[in-house]
């Protein structure tokens, strides 16, 4: 007997579904085709005994399985439930009717438990596309999934849950997300707050510019200065996931297994930092079965790599393209995926091997060249995709003893998101481009026009500190953004002036 049962391969964030066909005939032998990995192949045995665990049959005869499009691999033990479910019903164990509504997924156990699967959420909407009446997955998924709409979703625990559905001997409930109640309940949750900075206004003012523009950062200074406390605090600032990046994140989270179980939607911009050791196929992603890296997971949100010079030069050059792309391809042989890597960089260093360059009470122990050396780490390239390099000094014992409350998190994100949305406006017509760090040079050129005397200033901080030509386009941005936050519909000199002092690492005499 012949019957179709359906499941989902998933490639990059998108799901392809997957037909397989199970005949059950009169022979012996067990044959899978269709391209499928040595995890597709053992699950022969995982399903005889979940069955025979269960008081289910393994067939005694020829079972032919074949998984269509066979010129797609197939990889995991995600297929599991999708090969039992047709076993039984070419067995005539189980009915047939309702399969075809049906996308299942899930991987057994030997004891009939069924074990959660990466993708859920790329799955159920490539579901609700082909229009699937509803999807049987892993209860640990169930919420996952559920956040798409017009969709069956039921979450399953074992075998038994599964069979009783296929046989109409039962209703399981339904898992239901509100999404939009869940999304926007959530949306403000952060576990840090800028209140709790002490001092370092100036730092504060140029985290708030670039979370305004989207600019990439760099914080130099040296240990116990507090780079890695404000950096932890930046999401709080970053304007809220709208519905539609939140969907695009999760997506990305739910392919590489990250996603949480009672998580049924990221409502905060993602957080990610990776340890200095992380390999370069860690980063952007990739490895024999591509999965996204930390830049992917970062997607919609921060990448903050503590103590950069410490970073593999090879592993900090390959970020270069996904930087100016805002996206990463992975090729191989037979197949290449594209992962979304629109993320806003940040990331601390000390200025020296032993962090106290330029440090207002403790001296230097670093030899001659040696300042230079360390910096070198970090190659011109991509330093230039960094907008904003900023000095950050320790906080005086005064201004720590204080017990006033510094400025809540939510007061400097109105501010940003009054600015993100002057933005919007300037940018409606132009596809991709959503905030001033984005903007091409003609872009530049149209939307940062100076007067005479911001373009003598700028000329002249050129000159005088040695700025390289790679800072003007940085500085014009910058001071696009600062303009924004005071809703000025003009770059004046005193925007470009607070701009250029945010390029210290462009400057020839810094590290002396």
């Amino acid at each position: 007997m012949l019957v179709k049962t359906f499941g989902a391969a998933v490639f990059g964030v998108d799901a392809q579904i997957i037909t397989v066909e199970v005949n059950v005939s009169q022979g012996i032998n067990f044959y899978l085709v269709g391209l499928p990995d040595n995890a597709v192949k053992e699950s022969q045995q995982r399903i005889e005994s979940a069955l025979k665990t269960n008081d289910y049959k393994w067939p005694g005869k020829k079972i032919v399985i074949n998984m269509a499009p066979a010129d797609i691999r197939k990889e995991g033990s995600a297929y599991d439930l999708t090969l039992a479910a047709g076993i039984l019903a070419a067995s005539g164990q189980i009915d047939e009717d309702i399969l075809k509504d049906y996308l299942i997924m899930g991987e057994l156990s030997l004891d009939g438990t069924i074990q959660p699967i990466k993708g859920a959420l790329p799955i159920a909407i490539q579901a609700r596309k082909e229009n699937f009446k509803g999807i049987i997955l892993p209860k640990q998924n169930a919420r996952e999934a559920a956040v798409v709409d017009q969709l069956n979703v039921y979450g399953v625990q074992n075998i038994k849950e599964v069979i009783k559905i296929l046989n109409k001997e039962s209703k399981l409930e339904r898992t239901v997300v509100h999404t939009r109640d869940e999304f926007f309940a959530n949306v403000n949750d952060f576990p840090f707050d800028f209140s709790d900075v002490k001092g370092q206004e100036n730092v504060k003012r140029a985290l708030e510019i670039a979370a305004s523009g989207g600019h990439n950062i760099i914080m130099i200074g040296p240990p116990g200065a507090g780079k890695t406390m404000l950096a932890k605090r930046f999401p709080s600032i970053l304007p809220p996931l709208s519905l539609h990046e939140a969907l695009e994140t999760t997506k990305i989270h739910s392919v590489a297994g990250k996603m949480d179980k009672d998580t049924s939607l990221m409502t905060v911009r993602p957080f990610r930092s990776p340890h200095h050791t992380i390999s370069d196929v860690a980063l952007v992603g990739g490895g024999t079965f591509p999965q996204p890296g930390e830049i992917s997971l970062a997607h919609n949100g921060v990448l903050f790599l503590d103590e950069l010079p410490e970073f593999q030069r090879s592993v900090l050059e390959v970020m270069r393209q996904p930087l100016e792309d805002r996206k990463v391809n992975i090729s191989r042989a037979r197949f290449s995926v594209d992962y979304p890597a629109s993320f806003m960089l940040m990331a601390s260093m000390n200025p020296c091997p032993c962090g106290y360059y330029n440090h207002p009470d403790k001296e230097c122990v670093c030899g001659a060249g040696v300042v230079q050396k360390y910096l070198n780490k970090i190659s011109g390239p991509l330093l230039d995709r960094i907008d904003i390099h900023l000095e950050v000094i320790p906080v005086p014992f005064e201004k720590l003893s204080e017990e006033a409350e510094g400025e809540k998190s939510k007061d400097i994100r109105a501010r940003v998101v009054a600015a993100r949305i002057i933005q919007n406006d300037r940018f409606i017509e132009d596809s991709g481009i959503h905030s001033n760090a984005q903007m091409t040079p003609k872009m530049i050129q149209k939307y940062c026009q100076l007067d005479k005397p911001s373009q003598a200033l700028l000329k002249n901080a050129m000159e005088k500190l040695g700025l390289s030509a790679r800072a003007y386009d940085r500085i014009l941005k910058v001071s696009r953004t600062i303009a924004d936050l005071e809703k000025s519909e003009n770059i004046t000199h005193l925007h470009i002036a607070e701009a250029i002092q945010y390029r210290s690492l462009d400057r020839e005499s810094w590290a002396g």
